[in-house]
Parts: structure tokens; sequence; C-alpha cells
């Protein structure tokens, strides 16, 4: 069942100084919200000798109209996860659903 209240973020903005250009953030706009249902993943820790790094993933299924793509981000109970791939569409069950993976650096 969709319950909890996620929302889609979108930025066309581009911030770009002399060795790369990125989103910008900070000029994001609210594409989608309503309900969806998320459920844990995985959350691994990638250890090297230059930092630790622990990853939270998160699958998010949304109704089969919800407007998302690969470049968005997702609010999920206060906290922004990127998408990571393309949405996954499931058009041809009685029960149509958009599936995402989301995650986001714990530290």
């Amino acid at each position: 069942m969709f319950s909890e209240p996620v929302e889609v973020w979108r930025t066309a903005a581009q911030t770009k100084n002399a060795y790369a250009s990125r989103p910008d953030w900070d000029q994001a706009v609210k594409v989608w919200s309503g309900l969806g249902d998320v459920q844990p993943d995985k959350t691994y820790e990638s250890f090297s000798p230059a930092r630790d790094q622990s990853q939270e993933r998160l699958t998010a299924f949304l109704p089969y109209t919800a407007a998302a793509t690969s470049g968005d981000r997702v609010k999920v109970n206060g906290h922004m996860y990127e998408v990571d791939g393309e949405p996954e569409r499931w058009g041809s069950t009685s029960r149509r659903h958009l599936k995402l993976s989301i995650w986001r650096a714990l530290k």
C-alpha cells in the first residue's frame, strides 16, 4: 500500500567552474509529491585508505504516473536520495507502479 509521503525534486540549472559542470540543487523544484512505499534495499560500508564511506540504499515504489527520471532526487522522511539508474515502469499488471532505486551517503 502507498502510505508514505514522497517528493520528487528536479533541477535544470547547472553550476559551472573551471573543472566541472554540476546540477545546482539550490534551484531545484518539486515536480511530484504524493504517497509511495519505501523499503530498505541495503546498507553497506566501503573502506579505503583515503576515507570510510557508508551508503544507504532504498527501493521506492510510486504510482505509475509519478514524474521521476534518473537525474532526480527523492525526498523521504526529510532525507534527500539520488535516483540510481532509470526508473522501472511496471504497467502490465493490475498494480501498475514505478520502481526506483535510491541512495544517499551517510558519512
